[in-house]
C-alpha cells in the first residue's frame, strides 16, 4: 500500500489517544505496518495532545519530520493551526470548529486567535483545508465524547480501508452502550466531509 503519515491532534479530553489507536487497528486489520507514538502536555488540564501515525507496507520508525504529514485530524482548531507546519504542501488538513482556550487564555495572558488568524496559518501550508463541526453533531448525538468517532468518519474518506473495518474497530474499542451512537457519529462524519470533498 501506499505510505500515510497522519498528525492527529488536540487537547486533553477530547480522545485523540483513541482516535489514533483506532486508526491504528483499522491500519493493521488491513494488513499495514503501523508505528506511533503520543505526546501528552499537561493533558488532563486541557493541554497540547498529539499523536505521530505512520502505515505503510514497512514502517521503521513512528516519528513523522515536519513537512511529511499527509494528513492532519485536528479535534481543535488552535491545534490545528499550532501542529499546520507538520504538513506537506499538498496535505489535508481536517479540523474541528471548537476553539478550546489554553491555560494562558484563560488566565489574561494572551489572546486566542481569531479564525482568520487561524485559517491563515493553515492555509500557508495547504489548500485542501476542511473545517468540519464535529462538536455541534456529537452534543447532538447526546455525547459529545462522540467528537473523536465523528472526525474519524471524516477522516476514513481520505484512505483506503474498508468502512466495516472502521465500524468493526470502533465497536472493538469502546464500551457496548456507546457503541451504536458511536457508529452514527462515525457515519455522520464520512457524510459532512463527503459533501465538503465533492464542492472541493
Amino acid at each position: 500500500m501506499d505510505k500515510y503519515n497522519l498528525i492527529i491532534c488536540g487537547v486533553g479530553g477530547q480522545g485523540v489517544i483513541l482516535a489514533g489507536n483506532i486508526i491504528g487497528g483499522v491500519a493493521l486489520a488491513a494488513g499495514c505496518d503501523v508505528k506511533k507514538t503520543d505526546t501528552l502536555g499537561m493533558a488532563q488540564r486541557g493541554g497540547s495532545v498529539v499523536s505521530h501515525l505512520r502505515m505503510a507496507s514497512e514502517v521503521f520508525s513512528p516519528l513523522i519530520k515536519v513537512g511529511e504529514a499527509d494528513i492532519l485530524l485536528a479535534l481543535e482548531k488552535l491545534e490545528a493551526a499550532r501542529w499546520s507546519h507538520y504538513l506537506k504542501p499538498d496535505g489535508i488538513a481536517i479540523v474541528n470548529d471548537q476553539a478550546l482556550p489554553p491555560l494562558s487564555v484563560s488566565a489574561g495572558r494572551e489572546k486566542y486567535p481569531a479564525d482568520e488568524e487561524i485559517t491563515g496559518v493553515i492555509e500557508q501550508r495547504t489548500n485542501n483545508y476542511y473545517l468540519l463541526k464535529g462538536t455541534e453533531c456529537a452534543v447532538g448525538l447526546g455525547n459529545i465524547k462522540a467528537l473523536n468517532v465523528f472526525m474519524l468518519g471524516c477522516l476514513s474518506r481520505c484512505l483506503p480501508f474498508e468502512e466495516a473495518l472502521w465500524q468493526d474497530g470502533i465497536a472493538e474499542s469502546l464500551p457496548q452502550k456507546v457503541v451504536e451512537m458511536n457508529l452514527k457519529a462515525f457515519e455522520q462524519g464520512r457524510k459532512a466531509i463527503q459533501g465538503e470533498l465533492e464542492n472541493a
